[in-house]
Parts: structure tokens; C-alpha cells; sequence
């Protein structure tokens, strides 16, 4: 499972020109499943998210959680953080899961996340969506669950 995690203080998702999902200050998580991914994978992913401190404290320096923020959480699928790029000029996403996984897992990890956090938005799985953000530092994070298992050299 990968994750674009963005600090922002606001983000919003519309379809077809209608707002579906927002969140305040927090997260905009754009959230992809691999084929092999299980319910395992989402905990983790939402573990290492809800506890990252990167929220500053009274010091203006990086030391706090969402959690200790009380911050809020916006999550897009994103089944292209797949893509691989290494040959020709098209993407190809062989390596994202099938649809019917990739939903299964999306709407699994909202429920982890929605049991931790006060405000969970969401958009709409498969759909073609807007997203808007301010993103807040700007600070963007790159998480995988096979790098954060593999063990540190």
C-alpha cells in the first residue's frame, strides 16, 4: 500500500462538480493498494500516518502528531501511485490492485482511520475527481508498507 501524504490546512474533493469530501487542518492522503495488500497493510500505513509527527509544536518545530493536533483527514484513491514508468511514455498500473481489492481495502482503511480520527472525508472510489489542497509548508511524504517493513540497512 503507498501513500502521498500532504500537510495541509485544508483540502477538498468534488465529482462531477460537486463536493463529495473535506478536511481542515491535517492530512490529504492520496492512498494506493497493491495486489498483495491486505487489511495488514492498511493498519500499518494508518499507524505510521496517525502517529508521523510533523505538525509543529509551540517551538515552530516538526513534534507533533495528527493525533496530538487533533487533526483531520482527507483520503483519495489513487490507484496511479502505481504507475511504472520505466519503459516507453505511458504508465502502466499492471502493478495496482484490481478494482475490486483496491475498493475493498480503500473502505477498510477508512474505517481504521475513522476510529482514530474526529473527521475522515473521502472521494469517490474509481470516479474522476477534483482535488483541491493548501498544502502547509509545504510538506509532502512518500510511505510504501514494503519499505516500511523491510528492515533498516
Amino acid at each position: 500500500m503507498r501513500a502521498c501524504l500532504q500537510r495541509v490546512s485544508g483540502a477538498s474533493v468534488t465529482v462531477d462538480g460537486n463536493l463529495v469530501g473535506s478536511c481542515g487542518r491535517g492530512f490529504l492522503v492520496l492512498l494506493g493498494v497493491g495486489p498483495r495488500d491486505t487489511e495488514r497493510e492498511a493498519r500499518l500505513l494508518w499507524e505510521k500516518i496517525h502517529h508521523l509527527r510533523v505538525f509543529d509544536d509551540a517551538d515552530g518545530k516538526m513534534n507533533l502528531s495528527l493525533e496530538q493536533v487533533d487533526g483531520e483527514v482527507l483520503v483519495v484513491s489513487q490507484f496511479t501511485l502505481y504507475a511504472d514508468c520505466r519503459r516507453g511514455r505511458r504508465p502502466s498500473f499492471t502493478d495496482a490492485a484490481p478494482p475490486e481489492l483496491g475498493e475493498r481495502l480503500y473502505e477498510r482503511f477508512l474505517d481504521i482511520a475513522a476510529a482514530d480520527c474526529r473527521h475522515v472525508g473521502h472521494g469517490t472510489f474509481g470516479a474522476d475527481m477534483q482535488v483541491s489542497l493548501t498544502n502547509d509548508g509545504p510538506i509532502t511524504i512518500w510511505l510504501d508498507t514494503d519499505e516500511l517493513t523491510r528492515p533498516r540497512r
